[in-house]
């Protein structure tokens, strides 16, 4: 009996141990892939980083950043739309163009609007292949499950993210928070180049002249002027418009300076801003 008792305590310290164990290497491997997912993360982001400093127009970076989301994320759409206080545009997707005008409405299906108001996600999905997601149309077989995720900047709302999948429950078993990071990133994106879209449209073109002001170089001009290694840029002033104002009158100094714009213009044969 006394053997016995001991065999018995035997065994269950070795099951002990062995659960004890086991315990320590589910930790170890989920503290790698907790790892590989940081490190997956990490690379998204400097892809990223490497977008915004290329020397593109905000919208192809908004459309390259979505194309870095599919394929890094293995996401089967993607789509990405900005709110810009009047209206909503749609600045990248991989789905057809004849969809536009419902991924650009999201915000008026009741289940979105209750995401945008409290700014958090929204997961859907069907349960058959007979049913459809509530904002489709004319595209029943495209999606059967799609997430959700409403942008802001600073409480500011700016637009939202949706992915979408042509499989029932396919994001049923997804680490949100990975999407979450993800949301934050292209926020983070969104707020950098936002500042660059300020630039390349605060110039005006000059009523008289028909030129552009001189923040068109900071802007549209720059690409134009950086795809060459060698360029010139041509700058003018007419030294005595004043004089011809006063000695000829206001009327006739705007002809003359409209005219030398002009003339100029069409001899160089490029666009030349006023200063």
């Amino acid at each position: 009996m006394p053997v016995l008792i001991v065999v018995i305590v035997v065994l269950i310290l070795i099951v002990i141990g062995l659960i004890v164990y086991n315990l320590s290497i589910y930790k170890k491997v989920k503290g790698l892939n907790n790892t590989s997912e940081k490190i997956a993360n990490l690379r998204v982001l400097q892809d990223f980083m490497d977008t915004i400093g290329k020397n593109t127009s905000t919208d192809d970076k908004i459309k390259i950043i979505n194309d870095i989301l599919i394929e890094k994320y293995n996401i089967r759409y993607s789509t990405i739309v900005v709110f810009n206080g009047a209206e909503y545009i749609l600045k990248a997707s991989n789905i057809d163009e004849r969809l536009y005008d419902t991924m650009t409405n999201l915000h008026t299906d009741p289940l979105f609007k209750d995401s945008i108001q409290n700014a958090t996600p929204k997961y859907v999905t069907v349960n058959n292949e007979n049913e459809r997601l509530s904002y489709q149309r004319n595209d029943m077989t495209r999606a059967k499950s799609a997430m959700f995720f409403p942008l802001y900047i600073d409480n500011i709302y700016i637009g939202y993210w949706i992915i979408e999948s042509d499989t029932a429950h396919a994001f049923d078993s997804m680490d949100t928070g990975i999407f979450e990071i993800v949301r934050e990133n292209i926020i983070s994106v969104l707020k950098t180049i936002s500042y660059q879209n300020t630039i390349e449209n605060i110039y005006r073109v000059d009523k008289f002249t028909g030129l552009n002001s001189a923040e068109y170089m900071y802007g549209k001009g720059k690409p134009t002027i950086d795809k060459y290694s060698k360029t010139t840029i041509c700058m003018f002033i007419i030294n005595n418009i004043d004089e011809i104002n006063e000695k000829y009158g206001r009327k006739i100094g705007t002809r003359n300076y409209s005219k030398s714009s002009k003339c100029s213009k069409n001899q160089y044969f490029f666009r030349i801003c006023i200063c």
